[in-house]
Parts: structure tokens; sequence; C-alpha cells
């Protein structure tokens, strides 16, 4: 079966990209074009210079091209919708497609600005028996794939923690989060202990991100996790510990992507020159989602997993708030981390200032 994709979203220059945006909107398209089963037929941006040049390149018909995502909707009807906006704004243009009958919503990361918009983008999502994904695409991967098949061979033991090193927990940490997840099988988290530090302010796609971070939470089948931001991280992307040995996905101090250590020393593991990082992940979580629409099957890409790493997200910067442990199931409805700044409880001082 053929289905219709749609780009919300195109963003500017893809060969300009800042933290203001990345135009994923061109990776998610170009993911289309690369998928069996499913035809790009139209965009919408609210400049419409962006969304012309976005359907000049894909060669978009001129009366498939719309500043209203919502008329694009309804005078469309895609199967499929790829949000590819800032987060601020993830939430409620998925559930104005979700509740207007479109079939498949692929958004970009994060999942939201708060936790409450989270829940009730997967909410809405499963009323309107939509299949909602998440662009958590570093999970499909060779380094990725490798890991986890490393882990459940016993090539370590059993598994007894994740850790995970990056920039933040939210942006960059999204990914991590959902990785070390993933290692984990799904299983749900019970709680989560954090601290942040948020001096200098850092904004990325119109949210704020703390400089430095660390958590510490456990599963509900007693594997812990640990995550360590900014400076002094944890010395790779993702760690995984096991009763036998520890396995490295993306270690920054070796130009390996993968390692295992089973005594004492480290072997490092070939990956045929898959990395952490490649548009050509993107491309295989789009033909992910397509195969989940036409099958039925659940996606790896769910709201259901996306929203299991993003509640450990919130929670971690709660914790902060809170300055103590919070348990699960998370039961607040903003952002802490974006409370907290305007409350004043963290000053980050901008660099303009």
């Amino acid at each position: 079966m053929a289905y219709t994709a749609a780009v919300i979203g195109t963003g500017q220059d893809p060969d300009n990209p800042s933290s203001d945006g990345y135009a994923m909107g061109y990776d998610h398209a170009d993911g289309y074009v690369e998928a069996d089963g499913v035809e790009l037929v139209a965009c919408a941006d609210i400049v419409r210079e962006n969304a012309r040049a976005f359907a000049d390149n894909y060669g978009i018909d001129d009366d498939a091209v719309f500043e209203d995502y919502n008329e694009m909707v309804a005078e469309v009807d895609p199967d499929i919708v790829s949000v590819t906006v800032p987060p601020a704004i993830h939430a409620s243009i998925s559930i104005d497609c979700i509740r207007n009958g479109v079939r498949a919503v692929h958004c970009e990361k994060p999942m939201a600005l708060t936790w409450g918009e989270s829940r009730t983008m997967a909410q809405e999502a499963y009323r309107h028996d939509c299949l909602l994904t998440f662009n958590h695409q570093r999970r499909f991967g060779k380094p990725i794939r490798m890991a986890k098949e490393l882990l459940d061979d016993g090539e370590i033991g059993e598994l007894e923690r994740v850790e995970m090193g990056g920039h933040n927990l939210y942006d960059y940490g999204s990914h991590s989060f959902d990785l070390c997840n993933y290692f984990n099988d799904e299983v749900n988290a019970e709680w989560v202990l954090a601290q942040i530090d948020y001096r200098e302010e850092t904004v990325y796609f119109g949210a704020h991100n703390e400089n430095q971070a660390i958590a510490h939470w456990q599963y509900e089948n007693g594997v812990r996790g640990v995550a360590m931001t900014g400076f002094g991280q944890i010395p790779t992307h993702n760690r995984i510990v096991g009763t036998e040995g520890v396995i490295d996905v993306g270690p920054y101090e070796t130009d390996a992507e993968l390692r295992i250590r089973r005594g004492d020393g480290w072997e490092d593991l070939e990956t045929d020159g898959e990395g952490m990082h490649d548009v050509e992940y993107i491309y295989r979580g789009i033909q992910s989602a397509v195969d989940a629409l036409e099958t039925g099957e659940p996606s790896e890409l769910s709201a259901r997993n996306a929203l299991n790493a993003t509640e450990i997200i919130f929670g971690a910067w709660e914790s902060a708030r809170r300055r103590g442990r919070v348990e699960f199931p998370l039961e607040i409805d903003d952002n802490p981390l974006e409370a907290m700044v305007e409350s004043g409880q963290v000053t980050p001082v901008s660099s303009d200032e």
C-alpha cells in the first residue's frame, strides 16, 4: 500500500544549522523519499518562503504548499505527518493532527516542553488510534544494535547498570535516556534523584537546558541508571555495566565507536564505519514508522517508549526543584527547569549580559 506524507515545519536554510534550528524537515523529507511505500506530497510552514523553497527542493505541487497546517491536513489528508518544529509547539501541532484524523504522526524529539503536554500527546494518540512516534533515531545505528546483541547474548553477564554522558538531560539527553531504556528492555523507572547547575543561559530551539547535572534512577527490575552531563561527564555516550563486564557505546577517549571490557583491558569492536550520528538513522526510523503503520505492530519509536525516557528527564529536574528523590509516576504538569528560571530559583546569565 502507498502512503502519503507531509512535513510541518520546513525550517530555514538546511546548510546553515544552529541552536535555533537544524531544518530537520529536510532530513525527514529525505527519509520519506528513501522509504518504501510512501510519497511526500505536501508541506506547511508559517514562513511561506521557507515552505516554497522546501517544496521546490522536493517537487511538491504549488497547491500543496501551506502556511496553515490545519488547512493542509484538511485539504491534502496525508496518512503520515512529520512535525519538525521547536519543542514548545510539538504538542499543540501533533494533537491537532491526531484529532483531525491523521493516521500517523512522526515528531521530532524531545517530546514536548512540559510533562503534562507529553502525557497528553500520548493520551490523544491512544484515544484516536493514531500511531505517534518520535525521532529517537540513534537506536538504528550499528553501535547501538551490536551493544544490545552483546548484552542479550550474555557477553557481560547480567545487566546491573546503565550510564550516560552528554551535553544536557533534555535536548541531547532525550536520545541518551531513550537508549538507556532500550538496553533495559523498556522497563519502567521507579524513581530518580538528581541535582543540576544552571549558571550560564543555554537555550536550544527555544528551551532551557542545564549546564551540568548528575542523576541516579532505578528501574522496576532493580537495574540502576546514572547520568552525568556537562563538565566532568561520563566519558561515553552510553555505558552498559554487567556482572561480568562493561560495554561502551560512543566512547569519547578513543576512535572506536564500540568497545567491550571483559577482563583487564578494552577490546575495540568494528561497526562497519557507523557511529553515533548519521542521517541514515533518521531514514531507518521513518521506514520503521511506515512499517508499523502498515503492519499495526508497535513501533520502537512509540510514544510509550518516548514517554518513559521523558519522565526520567522531567523527574530529574523535579528532583532538583524539590531537593529530594522523586517517585514515579511523575505527578506534575509543568517543566521544572523552566519554572525554576521563571521564579528566580535558578538565575542563568545570558551571554548578551
